[in-house]
């Protein structure tokens, strides 16, 4: 890393707090960040993320790829000498499964259709 000029990131969570600054290397990839930050995160948040998976950073409204570094997702602008970026984290929690319901199945009862909506 000498020589190497260092990229201050800090991450912006869900209610606006903030995780950081901390200093990282050009090449460090985006699944290097969010593992950092799964191992960083407060205590007295309501959503937690399990793992790295779960999480999402954006950058200059960009999705960033985990194979990434960081030096590719630099945008112009962020070029200021000393400059600290600011990545917005979204947290997207795995579906955890379901235990499959036991069906009962009656000749006499008419069968019924189940639907379900999701709103994202």
């Amino acid at each position: 890393m000498p020589g190497e000029d260092l990229v201050e990131l800090k991450f912006r969570l869900y209610d606006g707090s903030d995780v950081g600054p901390f200093q990282y290397s050009p090449t460090a990839t985006v699944a290097m960040l969010k593992e950092r930050l799964v191992s960083e995160w407060p205590n007295d948040k309501k959503i937690v993320p399990k793992a790295a998976s779960d999480i999402k950073l954006i950058n200059a409204g960009k999705i960033l790829e985990n194979g990434k570094t960081v030096a590719q997702c630099k945008a112009p602008f962020d070029d200021l000498p000393k400059s600290v970026i600011t990545m917005h984290v979204v947290v997207q929690l795995s579906p955890t499964k379901a235990r499959p319901e036991k069906k009962i199945e009656d000749e006499e009862s008419p069968q019924r259709s189940l639907c379900s909506c999701t709103i994202m």
